[in-house]
């Protein structure tokens, strides 16, 4: 039994989800004495490793979790997308997300939604009960509404994000403090608008534990410096999950995920720096800073993280390849990159995905025609200037897995296996028993009834 004695009277449960950004399911599993919360919700739901998105990148994963579909079907497949029959490339913000949220559907159940930092999601939207908007937003001023979320935000200092440029130095202090100071503010934040309990579904994410692994978790895996640090950190996390578990009313369902997994980084891997070297890419100028630059003769670009286009004639504005090359050419390519190393003799692709195989949708003609999934240890870059090497040491020790992703559930009906990102929409549309299309949707509901 939570504070809350009581139902709030409706025929219906529901669900609070508590996203925590970037955090492996071994690095909770590994340690139940250290993390006895997430130990507790394990032992008494459902708990399992899961897989994330072709691509493994934040951009890409909270539109694809918070959907249950594919980027061929959001339209969003990275940090950096591009315009669709041009080299021109932009952000991918709220309004860029071509599907149905989770909470739309919520709402267009008649039902309530509160909805807090989730990346992708700015400009907030107002056909929910209220919302706060995460990753790439400005300040809260723009980024809450309605009005009373953002005056109670901006009166407790919120924080919409870590200052990560604090990571790039040598002494992490100032940057783990600055961690603290944003996940006690999130946690604030949210046990503040739990507490009101006039919610059907709350959605609301930690991304700060994402930050934290970008620049420690090599020192948690490989016993570095800051190794205390960060199971500190943790320990915290592992702490406010329990007290969100404990204040929950007896019917709602706390349901716990991160959009990726996480891993050591070991080498940056500059890809259009090696497609330069290799013959696949040029530059009309030596001056280049941006995919526009390329110049015609080349016959593939890349976007992070890992993605590869050929330069196709009649799709890119100076494409090189001829249609009827497309194949062959895609097939040169995706073997290369297969049999490229790293400078410790490892191969660099773990395995590299043709777009037929991860995408599909209205919005596939500007996905990826290769996507490469890295072996741990190799982190896929791809600016368009500054490296004159392929392989390189950045300041971030940590990069994103697509395995070992965490999905935990409080009910033990609730079955985790063989399940990815895509799983968790439906489930929480089922665990709120909202009726939906299964055909709509790629994953399948993970609670057996």
């Amino acid at each position: 039994m939570g504070l809350f004695d009581r139902l709030r009277g409706k025929d219906h449960p529901r669900v609070a989800f508590i996203g925590i950004d970037g955090v492996p399911f071994s690095l909770l599993s590994d340690h139940p004495e250290e993390f006895p919360n997430v130990a507790a919700l394990a032992d008494e739901g459902a708990a399992g490793a899961i897989d994330s998105i072709v691509p493994p990148e934040s951009s890409a994963c909270w539109p694809a979790l918070t959907t249950g579909v594919n980027p061929g079907e959001t339209g969003v497949y990275g940090f950096q997308d591009r315009e669709v029959r041009s080299y021109d490339t932009y952000v991918p913000m709220g309004r860029d997300v071509q599907a149905t949220r989770v909470w739309d559907r919520v709402t267009d159940a008649g039902r309530d939604a509160t909805v807090m930092n989730v990346p992708v999601t700015f400009p907030p939207q107002r056909n929910v009960q209220r919302m706060v908007s995460g990753f790439l937003s400005p300040g809260v001023d723009k980024a809450a509404f309605p009005d009373e979320l953002r005056d109670t935000l901006q009166d407790i200092g919120y924080k919409i994000d870590v200052n990560a440029k604090l990571g790039h130095k040598d002494d992490k202090s100032d940057f783990v403090e600055d961690a603290h100071k944003t996940l006690d503010k999130r946690y604030e934040a949210f046990t503040h608008y739990l507490e009101k309990d006039d919610w059907d579904l709350f959605f609301g994410v930690f991304m700060t534990t994402d930050r934290l692994n970008h620049f420690l978790f090599k020192d948690y895996e490989r016993d570095g410096e800051n190794k205390d640090a960060f199971m500190e950190f943790y320990r915290k996390v592992d702490d406010y999950l329990g007290k969100i578990r404990d204040l929950l009313p007896d019917d709602v369902t706390l349901v716990v995920a991160s959009d990726h997994g996480f891993t050591s980084l070991d080498y940056e891997v500059h890809c259009n720096t090696w497609l330069e070297e290799n013959g696949w890419l040029s530059y009309e100028d030596d001056d280049h800073e941006a995919l526009s630059d390329i110049a015609e003769e080349s016959r593939a670009y890349s976007l992070i993280p890992g993605r590869f286009f050929i330069n196709l004639e009649d799709r890119e504005p100076r494409g090189s390849v001829p249609q009827d090359e497309y194949e062959d050419v895609r097939d040169e390519l995706k073997a290369e990159i297969e049999a490229l190393e790293g400078p410790d003799g490892k191969k660099v692709a773990d395995r590299v995905v043709v777009k037929e195989e991860a995408f599909r949708g209205d919005h596939d003609d500007i996905a990826p025609d290769l996507v490469v999934i890295p072996n741990h240890g190799f982190d896929l870059k791809s600016g368009f200037k500054g490296h004159d090497e392929v392989f390189g040491i950045g300041p971030r020790n940590g990069m994103h897995s697509f395995d070992n992703a965490t999905l935990l559930i409080d009910n033990p009906d609730a079955e985790i296996e063989d399940a990815d990102l895509y799983d968790i929409a439906p489930t929480i549309l089922d665990l709120m028993e909202i009726d939906y299309a299964r055909t709509e949707l790629d994953g399948a509901s993970l609670v057996h009834q």
